[in-house]
């Protein structure tokens, strides 16, 4: 059997919304074991002088639940 945990994350990026995904599922990949899926809720960004100046992502993100994991408690 198979279980998933969906997080809600926020990436951002000055350079694009596609660097701001890249970003947040990598800083996401360094704490949190088994990630398996990730699914764009929503894109944004603020302006500044007429021009994009940042680039804001929600992410839902999915990882496996070890279920062999000895608990320690």
């Amino acid at each position: 059997m198979e279980i998933k945990k969906h997080l809600i994350i926020t990436g951002n990026s000055t350079v694009s919304w596609k660097d701001a995904i890249v970003k947040a599922v990598h800083e996401a990949s360094k704490t949190i074991d088994y990630l398996s899926e990730v699914k764009i809720l929503e894109q944004r960004a603020t302006i500044d002088g007429g021009r994009i100046s940042e680039y804001f992502v929600d992410l839902d993100i999915s990882f496996t639940l070890d279920l062999n994991r000895k608990n320690n408690y």
